[in-house]
Parts: structure tokens; C-alpha cells; sequence
């Protein structure tokens, strides 16, 4: 299994957050996402059904266009135009999950939109990310 590297980016509000404090307090499911992405679109409201602080998701835009997004969930800002943190998870296209282990393993990553890994990971969160009888496509390629 991958390391998953360490980092730290400003939120919404310019606080810093940084990954290694975070993973004490368990597992933490990253998602680069970009607000002009369709399946980014799709994706994000399923896992703001998560309800946690450990899904952090991580915005390739600047922040007044993300802010004008307006995802619920615990968002940083990656630098754009060089995206540093991106490059070093290797994102090639986006949405992008990676569950993180609290020893800093990425124990599942994903691209795109795949309701089979969402319900997967809403296991390791204890929520159902869909509705009964919701329509939900079962891929959409990011």
C-alpha cells in the first residue's frame, strides 16, 4: 500500500489544516475536486451525507469560487494553477477519493463516480450515502 503524503492548505477561512493531525482522530476519506467537474457535482452531495469531519474535500479553485459552490463539507484549498498537493497524489483527473488509515496508508482510492465504492465507504463511516428507492447511476467517469 501507498503513504499517503502529508500536507497542510488553508481552509475557507485561511486556517491552516494539516493531514497527520487529523488522522487522530481516525481515518480521513480526501476528495480533489474542481467546481466546474459535472461528476464532481454528482459526488460531493453523497459524501456531505457522511456528516464528518474526516471527509475533506479539496478544491482545485480559488476560494471565492469554491466558497460559491457551497459544499458542507470541511473544505481546503490547494493552490492553483501549480496544485501542489495534487501533484503529489498523482491526480490525473478528477474527482479523486483516497481513504487514508490513521498510519498514513491509503487503503482505497478512486476516480470519477462509482456508487458500488461510495456505499463501500459510507461502511467505514457507519451512513448510507443513498436513499431508498433515489436514483443513482451506478458509474460516471470523471
Amino acid at each position: 500500500m501507498r503513504m499517503a503524503p502529508d500536507f497542510e492548505l488553508p481552509d475557507l477561512s485561511g486556517e491552516p489544516w494539516k493531514l497527520s493531525y487529523a488522522l487522530k482522530d481516525g481515518p480521513v476519506l480526501l476528495v480533489f475536486f474542481k467546481i466546474s467537474c459535472p461528476t464532481c457535482q454528482l459526488t460531493l452531495p453523497f459524501l456531505e451525507r457522511f456528516d464528518s469531519p474526516q471527509v475533506v474535500a479539496i478544491s482545485q479553485d480559488d476560494a471565492g469560487g469554491t466558497r460559491g459552490f457551497g459544499t458542507k463539507l470541511r473544505t481546503v484549498l490547494d493552490t492553483p494553477r501549480t496544485y501542489p498537493v495534487s501533484n503529489a497524489y498523482g491526480i490525473t483527473h478528477v474527482p479523486a477519493l483516497f481513504l487514508v488509515e490513521t498510519d498514513s496508508r491509503i487503503s482505497d482510492a478512486g476516480y470519477g463516480f462509482s456508487k458500488a465504492d461510495l456505499q463501500k465507504l459510507g461502511a467505514r463511516f457507519g451512513v448510507a450515502p443513498f436513499h431508498p428507492g433515489e436514483h443513482v447511476p451506478d458509474l460516471r467517469p470523471g
